[in-house]
């Protein structure tokens, strides 16, 4: 039987991962992306790709005609930016899923997945991994939108009948990441050295993060379209391995052979230790985690290198 997948956001970073990955699969596969991040170029050809803002109902509607799970991953992702741009952020963040949801259940789609974040989290302690139990106290605009929308998921969906999963992902990495100076220190940091400028770490760059390759990410989305235990879920995807932000920049400046790193005011947004414990994931989804961030670190470095930021 012939599967039938929308992904939203799926001209993105990890959505073009996942389009690609369920057309692998099988899966008949529609993107939804309004082409404000995301590239048409990077979308699979074997998917159909509906250009559509989120935010906009029929858009929404059309979309999830005939598709039997939705992965939404369409967002404005950036924790810091969000501050400036907080009502922008709720439309897309909050109100643009409020709408799919609602097209989703109508169209009578069965499961629906929802990408969340670690910025719902309080900060966490030192060598203390962060379970889907611990306080939600969100430091940033970003961060409340991406809680209040898993509430309404929680809250809707099964009234809506829909199965919902939602999925907290820690800082995602890997090849095809674009450059913004917003999202993905890894990228950041590569690019702008690479361009012979100077990187900048908040704070005293001890801050521990948990970086999660795209293909790990990718893994536990296709896990969580039919894990029977998921669903109702929420679940941490992650590794479980904290990298400072300094051990970070110091193991690309080895790699490159160069690197200029100065600091500046901690940022406030930002949480200071988040790695996640993925107990749940590995319980509910059958979730493993395959590569640890000096091992993939190099392709990130060579697809910057072939594809240089303008």
């Amino acid at each position: 039987m012939n599967r039938r997948a929308l992904v939203t956001g799926g001209a993105g970073f990890i959505g073009s991962h996942l389009a690609t990955a369920l057309s692998d699969e099988g899966w008949q596969t529609r993107v939804l992306d309004d082409l404000s991040v995301g590239r048409r170029e990077k979308v699979d050809p074997r998917a159909e790709l509906t250009i559509g803002d989120i935010r906009n109902s029929d858009a929404c509607r059309r979309a999830c005609e005939a598709v039997d799970t939705v992965f939404h991953l369409a967002a404005r992702v950036s924790i810091r930016h969000s501050v400036a741009t907080f009502v922008d952020d709720a439309e897309v963040n909050l109100l643009g899923t409020l709408r799919l949801l609602a097209a989703a259940g109508a169209a009578g789609v069965r499961r629906f997945v929802f990408t969340s974040s670690m910025a719902v989290y309080a900060d966490g302690l030192p060598e203390v991994l962060v379970d889907e139990g611990h306080k939600l106290a969100p430091l940033s605009p970003y961060g409340v939108g991406k809680m209040a929308a898993e509430e309404y998921v929680r809250m809707m969906a099964p009234r809506l009948g829909l199965e919902p999963v939602v999925l907290r992902l820690f800082n995602t990495y890997g090849a095809g990441q674009g450059y913004t100076p917003y999202v993905g220190v890894a990228t950041i940091f590569i690019t702008r050295i690479l361009q012979g400028e100077s990187c900048v770490i908040f704070g005293d760059g001890q801050q521990r993060r948990d970086f999660t390759h795209v293909t790990d990410v990718t893994q536990a989305l296709l896990l969580a379209a039919d894990a029977r235990h998921a669903a109702g879920a929420t679940m941490n995807i992650g590794t479980g391995i904290g990298t400072s932000v300094s051990e970070l920049a110091e193991l690309i400046r080895t790699r490159l052979g160069r690197g200029r790193f100065d600091h500046a005011e901690r940022d406030v947004t930002e949480l200071r230790y988040s790695v996640a414990d993925i107990a749940r994931a590995k319980k509910l989804l059958g979730y493993a985690p395959r590569y640890r961030l000096e091992d993939r670190l190099d392709e990130v470095i060579d697809s910057i290198r072939a594809q240089p930021i303008s």
